[in-house]
């Protein structure tokens, strides 16, 4: 494949990035996060979370909502979610946030407003009109909207009706993530996810006739059975429908979280090369259609507002992917939910029933934490700063935390030799800057910066995905 450029970004050789795949194909964190959940402790409990809420300055904040439940199982999934047919589960887990919302709000102690509020799941449309519309009245009551406040939500459109998207529409939602994934029906057939492209495309219109200001899609990439060819197909259905932005997210194999995916023929996964090859496929193409490539995954049209940040840098990315509101604390609700503040993180147990139960108890349903040590917060500075903005850079990391770069991470430059010399990263004034062939081995470039990765023992269980 001969080197191309799209209007907004250069695409790699594929024979170059395929040379490099077995040195940078390893397991690695996707750092929402850092230090990452697997550092956390257990130790880290119920009061070491209201005590930290106790610090938060208040104000502006981030809302994020966890509702677990799905009617049906899809193989590819390793997300937090539980299957019921019968959702008489709802009514109870919404008592639960209610009362997990109020001790939130009480533990800050300070007057809060959301700037950002995000309903993931699961899916989130699992909640009837009237459920979700209770729903937003319960956060509303004690984290109430700013004026201009992005409200977005998770949907699928197998299940997601126009009178659920009125009610949110009511409540300020401006935006929504439709979960697509891939259109080719031999696809669908063996992740367990059978969706039309018109279930999609009414979904989207429906949405935008109703106001929803970004209609997101979601994609996967290294499913079962897909190809270059098929994908290809995928996006031609997607481009049409001009979704404001798509995450292209690449399949995590995680047979250790997810037992469902063992199901999965490792001949019928695509390889490593191959998944490659997908993706710059849909670079290129989605280049074409006329979308901006930043960050990780991420793919936007010009005139979207994370388009705009990754151009100011303004972006900041945590555990809803990359935002444009960033500095802010994050109260996660829910059960799984995570909490990232100034100097902690704090994650919820996993499953509903524990959650309410632990509510019940008259406390935090804390699982696991993190106290953020200053050195952890300067390293997870520079690796946004690198995951965000592109780049490593000593003169902004000096300003910023009056201490040489190379005080931090020791021996740097000769960390950083490696990945010059492979074309991943190019000196840039003091510093350097992500090169092209970089945008697609970012985790590993980031993980130059990771105080807390250890070598895995032969008999240890994986912590992470695999970076390609």
């Amino acid at each position: 494949m001969s080197q191309a450029k799209s209007d907004t970004f250069e695409i790699p050789e594929l024979e170059t990035v395929e040379k490099l795949i077995s040195k940078y194909d390893q397991p690695g964190p996707r750092y929402t996060s850092y230090p990452t959940a697997p550092v956390w402790i257990e130790e880290f409990g119920e009061r070491d979370f209201r005590d930290a809420l106790g610090r938060s300055p208040g104000g502006s904040i981030s809302v994020y909502i966890h509702i677990p439940f799905c009617e049906s199982l899809c193989s590819y999934c390793a997300c937090n979610r539980e299957i019921h047919r019968d959702h008489g589960v709802v009514g109870p887990y919404l008592e639960g946030l209610e009362c997990e919302a109020e001790r939130t709000a009480e533990a800050v102690g300070k007057p809060l407003q959301s700037v950002q509020l995000a309903m993931g799941g699961g899916t989130p449309t699992y909640l009837s009109a009237e459920e979700l519309s209770k729903l937003c009245d319960i956060v509303d009551a004690h984290f109430p909207p700013a004026q201009g406040a992005e409200r977005s939500i998770e949907v699928d459109p197998r299940i997601t009706t126009r009178e659920q998207l009125e009610v949110l529409a009511s409540k300020g939602f401006n935006r929504i993530s439709l979960g697509v994934q891939d259109l080719s029906p031999k696809v669908q057939q063996a992740i367990h996810r059978v969706q039309s492209r018109e279930e999609t495309e009414v979904l989207a219109q429906s949405a935008r006739e109703l106001g929803f200001g970004s209609v997101n899609f979601d994609l996967i990439y290294g499913l079962p059975y897909q190809t270059v060819e098929s994908f290809d197909d995928t996006l031609n259905h997607v481009i049409e429908m001009r979704p404001d932005r798509i995450a292209l997210y690449s399949y995590a194999h995680m047979t250790w979280v997810s037992r469902q995916q063992r199901g999965f023929e490792k001949k019928d996964l695509p390889s490593p090369e191959r998944k490659v090859a997908i993706f710059l496929m849909a670079m290129r193409r989605l280049g074409d259609a006329g979308y901006r490539f930043f960050g990780l995954d991420h793919f936007a049209l010009p005139d979207d507002e994370l388009s705009l940040a990754a151009e100011t840098g303004e972006l900041r990315r945590n555990f809803m992917g990359y935002t444009t509101r960033g500095a802010l604390d994050l109260l996660g609700l829910g059960a799984s939910s995570i909490s990232e503040l100034s100097d902690a993180y704090a994650q919820s147990v996993r499953t509903s029933e524990e959650w309410i139960d632990r509510l019940a108890d008259g406390g935090f349903a804390t699982m696991r934490g993190w106290h953020l040590s200053e050195g952890d917060r300067r390293r997870k500075w520079l690796i946004q700063h690198l995951m965000c903005q592109g780049q490593i850079n000593p003169e902004a990391y000096r300003a910023r935390f009056d201490e040489s770069l190379a005080e931090r991470v020791p021996g740097l430059e000769e960390r950083l030799a490696p990945l010059v010399a492979d074309g991943l990263l190019a000196p840039e004034g003091t510093g350097y800057g992500i090169r092209p062939l970089g945008r697609l081995f970012l985790r590993p470039v980031a993980m130059t910066f990771d105080e807390y990765l250890e070598p895995k023992g032969d008999g240890d269980q994986p912590r992470f995905s695999r970076t390609v």
